[in-house]
């Protein structure tokens, strides 16, 4: 017995039409269970270390390369500026040395003026801008 193809069309149709009243979607429901502890160690992760944090203030970029030249500029910069935070970022194959915090642009800019001193190529960057 041969088929034709409109035939077999129509079989075709009827088939996917019977088999699809029966199909059942996915529901949308996701619940995720968190430890509790979970929370708690983040919190106190942020109170340890807030400079970690990437906020909507300013910092200042002046290092972008490999993690041991990173490390070296850190303690550098460390030694040099005591009063201000910094901390390696690591982001695409590459770290980052970013320091200080500043609320407004200004601020940012009067200190670029003597970091630029000793490191030349320094940045001022938002994170989250």
């Amino acid at each position: 017995m041969r088929i034709l193809k409109s035939d077999y069309l129509k079989y075709t149709f009827f088939i996917a039409l019977a088999f699809g009243s029966k199909c059942i979607a996915q529901q949308q429901d996701v619940t995720v269970v968190q430890d509790d502890r979970f929370t708690q160690l983040l919190a106190e992760k942020r109170k340890l270390n807030p400079s970690i944090i990437v906020n909507d203030r300013y910092k200042i970029q002046i290092f972008y390369g490999d993690n041991d030249k990173a490390r070296r500029t850190l303690s550098e910069f460390k030694r040099d500026f005591r009063n201000m935070e910094g901390t390696i970022v690591y982001e695409n194959n590459t770290y980052k040395v970013w320091v200080g915090s500043f609320d407004t642009r200004i601020e940012a800019e009067k200190n670029i003026a003597d970091i630029r001193k000793k490191y030349p190529y320094a940045l001022m960057i938002r994170p989250n801008k």
